[in-house]
């Protein structure tokens, strides 16, 4: 049973985000487990000291971003208690990671373009000038969005990748078309913030729900920049890590 602790009143985040952040808490350090029906409405209203409503909107964001279930007739239940781990090292593949963890997962191309290569994208692939191609993508596992994407290519070396990464979702598959066996990851960058509006739409979270960044660069195995990317991963259901132990 969650235990109310400190809710911060005027402080610019929502009570009844601050409340679901407890719960989910709570539920990540193992005090709630999978299939634990959550108290009635009124109890936990009166032990978070507000009105019912919040505590609805609080079990509603938990619900949506797939924390808890709903049962019609038998009330509102715990469905994920454990996090992903997604392991960084020198080849880092999402589907590879993921495989011991999960059933299925499934890369899915939102957009892509070809565009002149952004002052930072140049620096990360060593270009002085010229074209890349962007490419947008959400990754599921077992059918429960954890992440969306950004990534650039340089549109002379893999021209294709667009058109390949959506007939396969592999990032992978998309770059061996392209001639590209092998690659390593370089460099990787993580923060935390807000999720914006397009990553709530994708991801499926709430407003106030924190995504994970990773900016990263992929390179060939002569060293060579052939990725450049910036993906967001939902902190609710997945954890990153590093890997020491493949590193280069």
């Amino acid at each position: 049973m969650t235990s109310a602790r400190f809710i911060t009143r005027n402080s610019g985040v929502a009570i009844w985000r601050q409340i679901a952040d407890q719960i989910r808490g709570d539920i990540s350090a193992g005090k709630l487990a999978n299939g634990t029906r959550m108290p009635p409405e009124i109890e936990m209203a009166t032990r978070f000291a507000v009105n019912r409503h919040t505590i609805r909107s609080a079990i509603a964001a938990l619900t949506k971003e797939g924390v808890l279930r709903a049962e019609q007739g038998r009330g509102t239940f715990v469905a994920n208690s454990k996090k992903l781990t997604y392991r960084i090292g020198q080849r880092t593949r999402f589907s590879q990671i993921l495989s011991t963890q999960v059933r299925e997962t499934r890369g899915i191309l939102l957009a892509h373009r070809r565009e002149e290569a952004p002052v930072d994208v140049a620096e990360a692939l060593n270009m002085l000038s010229g074209e890349v191609i962007r490419i947008d993508t959400m990754h599921t596992a077992d059918g429960n969005p954890v992440s969306c994407a950004t990534a650039w290519f340089d549109a002379a070396r893999v021209p294709n990748v667009a058109e390949d990464y959506r007939s396969s979702g592999s990032i992978t598959f998309a770059l061996k078309a392209a001639g590209i066996d092998d690659y390593l990851r370089k460099s990787t960058l993580i923060a935390a913030r807000h999720a914006e509006a397009e990553e709530l739409r994708h991801l499926k979270l709430s407003p106030g729900a924190i995504v994970l960044v990773a900016t990263a660069i992929n390179v060939d195995t002569e060293g060579h920049p052939i990725q450049y990317s910036k993906t967001r991963f939902a902190a609710d259901r997945l954890e990153i890590a590093i890997d020491n132990d493949s590193a280069g």
